[in-house]
């Protein structure tokens, strides 16, 4: 029980914190206990059924996948334990990338801002995946054109965003935007479990860059 209001008051920190200064000093705090408390107390699937709906999509494993918000390294495992190596992962925080690194899936960690331009070149990607890092007080909806950008043509992207930060920001009205350009078409938009544990959903969405 006590882990368990631990983990709820962190979690809620996470969604209130004043800006990326303070997220990152929490996520500092947070890191070696991140996987068993979203896991095993809050029930978080989101890097399961990210990964689940991206591989579905691809068949070669040369695929360069960026894994976008990698945190301590959930989806990289995955990805890695189906054979795909070649991925790159970005977060902001310096400790949650330095677990990340003990798994040894990843060909390069880097310390990222991903509310802000990325440093790299257009359509260097075949695939981005970005689980739980849309969320309220870490990545909003804009990042999803810096995703667009640096996937190649045919590439795809998948995200997940927690309900709570769908319904507050406008998520829809950029893939909208992002439709109507022509820049992307949708190839799922569903509604998921997020944390089971919590009884929270989220958007899982797979876009197709054209």
């Amino acid at each position: 029980m006590k882990n368990t209001k631990r983990m709820i008051s962190t979690i809620y920190d996470t969604l209130h914190a004043a800006d990326l200064v303070e997220l990152e000093h929490i996520y500092k705090n947070w890191a070696k206990k991140y996987e068993d408390d979203v896991i095993n107390l809050a029930g978080y699937v989101g890097h399961l059924i990210t990964s689940e709906l991206l591989l579905s999509y691809l068949s070669n494993t040369q695929t360069k996948i960026l894994d976008a918000g990698c945190g301590t390294g959930l989806v990289g495992e995955i990805l890695n334990k189906n054979s795909f190596q070649n991925l790159i992962g970005v977060d902001f925080s310096q400790e949650m990338l330095n677990i990340a690194k003990q798994k040894n899936v990843y060909q390069s960690l880097d310390l990222v801002d991903l509310t802000k331009k990325l440093d790299y070149e257009d359509n260097l990607f075949d695939a981005v995946i970005c689980a739980g890092t849309f969320t309220c007080g870490h990545v909003g909806p804009e990042a999803l054109r810096e995703m667009v950008r640096i996937t190649k043509q045919g590439g795809y992207i998948c995200f997940t965003v927690r309900k709570q930060e769908w319904e507050a920001s406008p998520y829809m009205q950029i893939i909208n935007d992002l439709e109507d350009s022509q820049a992307w078409q949708k190839l799922e938009h569903i509604t998921k479990e997020y944390n089971l544990k919590e009884g929270v959903s989220c958007q899982l969405c797979l876009y197709q860059v054209n």
